[in-house]
């Protein structure tokens, strides 16, 4: 991708085994993040707000807004694995530092003063699939439960799709929150997608 298109990466390690009871008060151990990711909620939709006139205007998006609402989704991407049983360790009050799971995207050289308009029509289609495979996340993370209630250990297939998952949803953010102009790929993969393999209807136009 280019400079103004930057794909956002999402990975989060595969652990050799999980604690049988953390599976039981994840959810509840996780509610400080819940309060503390609503206000900063807050302030990214204000900053998005703000940065739709400065990408209209300069075609950029303020550095330091940009950042901050990159480290958001880091830290809202975090406490998603730790809650849906992904990982053990607790997530860090803060938008970077060491963890297991991390999301990753760069600061765009230049974004469309056009798509800004539309990203929320372009997003539309993903916004459906999504809803679907995010049904399926959901039974993964019950089966995913009952599994490392027995065993301690999440079935490898099923933590990659709930990984993949969360790497799309997540790219499906970035883009609605103007953070890039690089439309997500319908994929679970890691791997970045040619965009001549994405449908023509799909394709992000390039202005």
């Amino acid at each position: 991708m280019d400079g103004s298109h930057p794909r956002l990466q999402l990975s989060v390690q595969y652990p050799d085994r999980l604690s049988r009871l953390l599976i039981f008060v994840k959810w509840l151990l996780a509610i400080p993040h819940v309060f503390v990711v609503a206000l900063l909620g807050i302030v990214v939709a204000v900053f998005t707000f703000v940065a739709w006139f400065a990408i209209l205007i300069t075609g950029k998006y303020p550095e330091g807004m940009w950042r901050f609402n990159v480290g958001y989704l880091n830290w809202v991407a975090r406490v998603n694995a730790y809650v849906n049983l992904m990982r053990d360790e607790y997530p860090p009050f803060s938008f970077g530092g060491a963890y297991p799971a991390n999301l990753q995207l760069d600061y765009p050289t230049h974004l469309s003063r056009l798509l800004i308009f539309i990203k929320w029509i372009l997003i539309i289609p993903h916004t459906i699939v999504l809803y679907f495979v995010g049904i399926g996340a959901s039974i993964v993370t019950l089966i995913a439960f009952f599994v490392i209630l027995f065993t301690g250990k999440y079935p490898e297939e099923l933590f990659r799709f709930y990984e993949g998952y969360l790497r799309w949803s997540n790219r499906a953010n970035a883009y609605t929150l103007l953070l890039t102009d690089d439309y997500p790929p319908f994929t679970l993969d890691k791997e970045p997608v040619n965009q001549a393999d994405v449908p023509p209807q799909y394709r992000s136009p390039q202005f």
